[in-house]
């Protein structure tokens, strides 16, 4: 079975946790993109949805499914996205498309936080991956310099603007042994947007597409 394949089935699993009638929270990225393309075969039995970028916007809108703005749909019952990394306990990395900002403001709006992925994107440590960081222009060498503190080598994401008009840094070189505390640590370096770390606000089920299935965390 291909990557991509886990990734679908992943995405089809989810499909069971849409009620009728609700609004849902929609991610960014190629496993989201699965889930948006199914949901479309259900688009009848979901009132809207909000999605986290633009792009998603565009993909949902194409498949004639209504999109709202998450201040005129208010609290959401399910957000459904995809991550870069993800540990046992539902600590995740994302922002590996650029859309971390938003998605955590969509994820935080949510009763319940469905992550979907293939099954390589569980890990024991966080890190491997680069840490994404959205950071306002102005403030790129000074949150630079505190990452270097911090043990990370920063990276800027090149020709890469994000839907709010910022840029995004890159961690490479992060263990990440207590997420929640660095989520916090580096969301108070001044001109830090939001970090790609969702600890704080961890999804609440895992749902991991693999040779042998479907398995699910929660």
């Amino acid at each position: 079975m291909s990557q991509d394949a886990m990734k679908k089935a992943a995405a089809e699993a989810a499909l069971a946790f849409v009620e009728p009638g609700m609004i849902i929270g929609i991610g960014t990225g190629s496993t989201a993109n699965h889930f948006i393309d199914l949901l479309a075969g259900i688009k009848g039995k979901i009132d809207a949805t909000v999605a986290s970028s633009i792009a998603s916007a565009e993909r949902l809108k194409s498949h004639g499914i209504r999109v709202l703005d998450l201040n005129e749909a208010g609290q959401l019952s399910l957000y459904v996205d995809g991550a870069d990394e993800s540990t046992e306990h539902l600590h995740l990395v994302k922002g590996g498309g650029g859309a971390l900002t938003r998605e955590k403001i969509v994820a935080g709006a949510s009763d319940k936080f469905v992550c979907i992925a293939d099954d390589s994107k569980l890990v024991r440590t966080l890190g491997k991956f680069p840490l994404p960081i959205e950071v306002i222009p102005m403030a790129r060498a000074l949150v630079a310099r505190e990452m270097v503190k911090m043990g990370g080598n920063p990276v800027l994401r090149q020709g890469f603007t994000t839907d709010n008009g910022n840029v995004i840094l890159d961690i490479h070189n992060l263990t990440i042994m207590n997420p929640v505390e660095m989520e916090d640590r580096i969301n108070r370096i001044p001109g830090v947007v939001t970090n790609g770390l969702f600890a704080i606000r961890p999804a609440d089920v895992l749902i991991l597409g693999g040779v042998g299935g479907v398995q699910t965390l929660i």
